[in-house]
């Protein structure tokens, strides 16, 4: 790319274009003599270890396990949806902010909490509403 434009993921993160490494390749699949002549799907890849967003961002992103980061840290999208160049360009790059701002979501932790006695005479009282519902499916004696 040769425009320096930067690609806004969140708030606090940004990244320049010129981080993208983007390459036209044959599309795949139906489309006839267009797609067998004309090179319009788009291969982008992303390398977030040498990217300018935080350390921490880094990190956050290369340690879940998304299907599209490599083992490299390398982020690879490829988009072949348009029939033309620009747009899949412009679908690939709007996907990998997408990718990135999921990817920069810092999960709640969980906190362990205990039931309340309420909630444990609830489930008690249920178990023993099936259990007697079922002993009095069970054979009928003639006594």
């Amino acid at each position: 790319m040769a425009e320096s434009s930067v690609i806004v993921i969140n708030a606090q993160q940004q990244i320049a274009s010129t981080e993208i490494e983007t390459s036209a390749i044959r599309a795949q699949g139906a489309g006839g003599q267009n797609v067998n002549k004309v090179s319009s799907a788009i291969h982008l890849r992303f390398d977030v270890k040498n990217s300018s967003l935080t350390d921490d961002a880094k990190a956050l992103i290369i340690s879940k396990r998304h299907h599209l980061l490599t083992e490299d840290g390398v982020i690879v999208i490829k988009s072949q949806n348009a029939r033309s160049q620009e747009k899949n360009r412009a679908l690939a790059i709007e996907r990998l902010r997408l990718v990135l701002a999921q990817l920069l979501v810092v999960s709640k932790t969980r906190k362990a909490t205990k039931p309340t006695k309420a909630s444990k005479l609830r489930r008690l009282d249920g178990k023993n509403r099936t259990s007697s519902k079922k002993n009095l499916r069970g054979k009928v004696s003639v006594d």
